[in-house]
């Protein structure tokens, strides 16, 4: 048996669910299994994501609102440890590197605030328990994702600034991820109802915003992090919308 991360991205949302369902007997099985090095690597997890998986083991917490209530406490924790990073950083950095940081770290909170009613939007198509952990799930990836980054930068602020990037149409991986980024959106436009689509309009133009902003902070392989999570989402948002 294969331990499964928390995190799920396009797609693998329903192999999750139902490995989540048998988390509590795959944890047991897992203790006598492991290799010491699996045994290294699963105790090198954030306590933020073995709390989760621990509380959705739980069979207290196996109802739809106890596993949300799971994913929000982790989303919680890993906003307590964002800010705290967040807070770690600033003085680590030069006045310069600071305002660009900055920047980026503004562009992210508008870019999530709009995230979320777009989630709302999609998510209004559908029905289902499954639906509302997915909810649940998306709004917790993103915060968690943008935690480790500026853990990432807190651990790097003494080294010298990454490259900046090039051009994304001189970086071939970059405009292969950005086809796909507009293909997405294309299609979860085409299935959100007329009245929603100003609203996935304003969050792909937020997100935009917070990818412009970013690029100047992070190398190449930041940038195709950043575009490729997004792919993800809106690849995941236009399969989701009009479910039931």
């Amino acid at each position: 048996m294969r331990w499964l991360k928390p995190s799920t991205r396009a797609g693998s949302w329903l192999r999750t669910l139902r490995t989540l369902g048998g988390l509590a007997v795959a944890s047991a099985a897992l203790c006598g299994a492991l290799s010491p090095a699996a045994h290294a690597e699963v105790a090198a997890a954030d306590p933020i994501d073995a709390a989760m998986r621990a509380c959705l083991a739980r069979s207290d917490m196996s109802t739809t609102t106890g596993q949300v209530q799971c994913m929000d406490n982790a989303r919680i924790g890993w906003k307590a440890a964002l800010d705290s990073a967040w807070q770690q950083l600033q003085p680590k950095l030069p006045p310069a590197r600071r305002t660009l940081w900055a920047k980026s770290q503004t562009s992210w909170l508008a870019s999530r605030e709009a995230e979320k009613q777009l989630l709302a939007a999609v998510f209004a198509t559908t029905r289902g328990s499954m639906y509302v952990l997915a909810e649940a799930d998306m709004q917790l990836q993103p915060v968690r994702d943008r935690a480790l980054v500026l853990r990432s930068a807190v651990a790097n602020a003494g080294s010298p600034p990454p490259r900046r990037p090039r051009a994304c149409r001189a970086d071939a991986q970059c405009e292969h991820a950005m086809f796909d980024l507009n293909r997405y959106y294309r299609r979860l436009q085409s299935k959100m109802p007329a009245h929603s689509r100003a609203t996935l309009v304003r969050a792909q133009r937020a997100w935009s915003e917070y990818l412009a902003a970013t690029t100047p902070v992070v190398d190449e392989r930041g940038r195709i992090d950043i575009i490729g999570a997004r792919v993800a989402t809106l690849k995941r948002l236009s399969e989701t919308a009009g479910n039931d």
